[in-house]
C-alpha cells in the first residue's frame, strides 16, 4: 500500500473524575483528555487512524510527526508494518529513541495496522489471531488523596461489576481506604514512582496484608530493574512496571524483574512493538497488562491486542468524558468489553466530536 496522505487531528476533551482535584498525576492539573489522532490515507482510498501518546506534550508530539516523522511515511510503499515502522525508528535515532519520537511513531504504526486489516476486510484482532470476543476491565482510578473519596469510588467500581480496582494512591491511609471500598475485589496501586527506598521498604509490607494484586511503579527510577526485582524477592508482593518505557529492547529485562509488564501501545512503538513485548512476556510465564488510559484508536487497538490474548485485563480510566471520540466505543459492561465491530480497528470518529474539541 502506498501512503498519499498524512494528517493530525488535535482534540482536548474535558472530563469529570467525581469530584477529585485533579493533582498529582500530570505535571499540572489534569482534567482534560488530550488526544492526538494520525490519519493515514492510502491511493486506493483506504484511510487508517492511529493514536500518538499525548497527555501534557500534545504541542511537542504534534512537532515529532509533522516536522519528523510525516516526511518518511507521506510517499511511502508499505508492505511490512512492523519493517517499515522499524526503519523510522532508526531513521530517527538522531532526534530520540523513546519519548516524543516513539509516541509519534507509535500513532502511525496503529494506523498502518489499521490500513493492513483494512484492506484484508478483517478486524484486527482476526489478523492478529481472534482469541476471545470478550475479556476483563479493571477501574483505573485517578488520584483523590482523600480517604472518603477513594473510598467512595473503589466502591462504584466494584458496584459496576469490575473484578479488579487500581488506585493511583501513594499513602497508607489512602489505600486502606480503597481497599474497604472494593472489598472482595482484585486491589491495586500505582505509585507512579513516588516512594523512597525507605518508604518502599516500609509500605511493601503493609501492602502485602492488604492483599494488593501488584503494586506500580513504587520507586524513581522506573526503570530500575534490579531493585524492582530485589524489592519483589524480598517483601512477596507483585509488582508492575513498563507503561513508560519504549521499544521492546528494555521489555526484555522488565520481564524478568516484574510480576505484570505494562506496554502502552500510544508509547512503546505502536501495535508492532507491543506484540514483541507479549512475546517476551510469553517466554518469561508473565501476563502482559496494558497500559491504556486514553479514548482514541488506541483504546481500540489496545481491545483488538487483548482479543488476540496479547493481555490479562484491560485498563479502563474511571472517568466520565463531556464526549467520547466513536459512538461506538467498546465501553465496559459489567467488568467486561466486548470486541470492536467493523473492519481494522473499527474506529470511525464522530466529526461533531471533532470540530467541538479540536485544539490544532
Amino acid at each position: 500500500m502506498r501512503i498519499v496522505k498524512a494528517e493530525t487531528i488535535a482534540l482536548s476533551i474535558p472530563f469529570s473524575d467525581g469530584g477529585g482535584a485533579g493533582a498529582g498525576l500530570m505535571p499540572s492539573k489534569w482534567d482534560r483528555l488530550e488526544i492526538t489522532l494520525v490519519r493515514l490515507e492510502t491511493d486506493d482510498g483506504f484511510v487508517g487512524w492511529g493514536e500518538a501518546f499525548a497527555y501534557s506534550c500534545r504541542t511537542a508530539v504534534l512537532a515529532a510527526l509533522n516536522d519528523m516523522v510525516f516526511p518518511l511515511v507521506i510517499g511511502a510503499e508499505v508492505e511490512d508494518v512492523a519493517g517499515f515502522t522499524g526503519c523510522l525508528q532508526r531513521k530517527l535515532h538522531i532526534q530520540g529513541r523513546f519519548g516524543v519520537v516513539l509516541f509519534a511513531i507509535s500513532g502511525v504504526d496503529i494506523a498502518l495496522w489499521d490500513l493492513a486489516a483494512k484492506r484484508k476486510r478483517l478486524r484486527l484482532a482476526d489478523l492478529l489471531g481472534a482469541k476471545r470476543e470478550r475479556f476483563p476491565a479493571y477501574a483505573s482510578l485517578v488520584r483523590y488523596g482523600d480517604p472518603a473519596m477513594v473510598e467512595a469510588r473503589a466502591r462504584m467500581a466494584a458496584d459496576q461489576g469490575y473484578g479488579a480496582v487500581k488506585l493511583h494512591e501513594i499513602t497508607l491511609p489512602n489505600i486502606e481506604a480503597g481497599r474497604r471500598g472494593a472489598s472482595d475485589t482484585k486491589l491495586m496501586t500505582d505509585v507512579n514512582c513516588n516512594w523512597s527506598e525507605d518508604e518502599t521498604r516500609k509500605l511493601l509490607p503493609e501492602m502485602k496484608a492488604l492483599g494488593l494484586h501488584w503494586v506500580e511503579e513504587p520507586i524513581w527510577p522506573p526503570d530500575d530493574t534490579d531493585r524492582l526485582a530485589a524489592l519483589g524477592r524480598e517483601f512477596g508482593v507483585p509488582l508492575a512496571s513498563g507503561e513508560n518505557a519504549g521499544t521492546a529492547q528494555p521489555f526484555a529485562r522488565i520481564v524478568e524483574a516484574v510480576n505484570f509488564p505494562q506496554p502502552s501501545v500510544t508509547k512503546v512503538g505502536g501495535v508492532s512493538e507491543y506484540l514483541k513485548v507479549a512475546d517476551l512476556a510469553r517466554a518469561a510465564q508473565r501476563d502482559v497488562m496494558p497500559h491504556c488510559p486514553y479514548f482514541g484508536p488506541g483504546y481500540w487497538a489496545s481491545a483488538h491486542l487483548m482479543a488476540a490474548g496479547e493481555g490479562g485485563m484491560f485498563e479502563f480510566l474511571h472517568i466520565e468524558a463531556d464526549a467520547w471520540l466513536s459512538p461506538s466505543i467498546p465501553l465496559p459492561d459489567g467488568g467486561e468489553i466486548a470486541l470492536p465491530t467493523g473492519e481494522g480497528l473499527g474506529f470511525e470518529p464522530d466529526m461533531a466530536v471533532i470540530e467541538r474539541f479540536r485544539a490544532d
